[in-house]
C-alpha cells in the first residue's frame, strides 16, 4: 500500500509541477508576444508610472517563461519564485476588486480568450488561488516525501564530470 502511495505521489507530483510550469510558461510568451498590449492592461491598474510599464511588462514575462522552464525541469528556487509571482499576481488583482475595476487581468496576454468569456478580475483571484492550492501541495510533497529539486550549480558539475569521464573513457 506504502509503494502505491509513493508512486502516485510522485506521478502527481510531476504532473502539478510540469502543469504550473506549462501554465506559466504559456502566460509568459504570450505576454512576451503582445507586450505593448500588456504594458497598456498593466497601466490600466494605476500602480505603476507610465515610463515603467514597458519595462515592467518585459521583466514580468520573461520571469514567467524562466520560472515555467525552471518547474518543468524542477530547478531548485523555481517554486519560490512562482510562488512570489502568484502572492503578486493575487494582491495587484486584489487591489482591483477592491478599487471596483472592471478591466482584464492580462494573466494570458492580450488576445486572451478567456477573458472575453470570463470579463473580470475576480475569476482571475479564484483562478490564482486554485494555482496557489497547486504551489502549498509541490511543498508539501516536497517536506512530505523529501522530493530535492535540481541545483543548477551539481547539475553543471555532473554533466562537466560525465563530459570528463567520456574524454578519458576515449583516451
Amino acid at each position: 500500500m506504502l509503494v502505491k502511495s509513493v508512486f502516485f505521489t510522485f506521478w502527481a507530483y510531476r504532473i502539478t509541477r510540469c502543469g504550473l510550469g506549462l501554465i506559466l510558461l504559456y502566460s509568459g510568451l504570450a505576454k512576451i508576444a503582445g507586450t505593448q498590449s500588456f504594458s497598456v492592461i498593466i497601466g490600466a491598474f494605476g500602480l505603476v508610472p507610465e515610463c515603467m510599464l514597458m519595462p515592467i511588462a518585459l521583466i514580468i514575462s520573461i520571469l514567467e517563461v524562466t520560472t515555467g522552464l525552471g518547474l518543468l525541469i524542477d530547478l531548485r528556487g523555481s517554486l519560490a519564485v512562482t510562488t512570489c509571482l502568484m502572492v503578486f499576481f493575487m494582491a495587484v488583482l486584489g487591489y482591483g476588486i477592491y478599487m471596483g475595476f472592471d478591466i482584464d487581468c492580462g494573466c494570458f496576454g492580450p488576445t486572451d480568450s478567456e477573458a472575453e468569456a470570463f470579463h473580470g478580475l475576480r475569476f482571475a483571484f479564484c483562478r490564482d488561488a486554485v494555482i496557489m492550492l497547486g504551489i502549498f501541495y509541490l511543498y508539501w510533497c516536497r517536506v512530505k516525501w523529501s522530493v530535492k529539486p535540481l541545483s543548477i550549480k551539481n547539475t553543471f558539475e555532473n554533466v562537466l564530470k560525465q563530459k570528463g569521464e567520456l574524454q578519458n573513457a576515449n583516451n
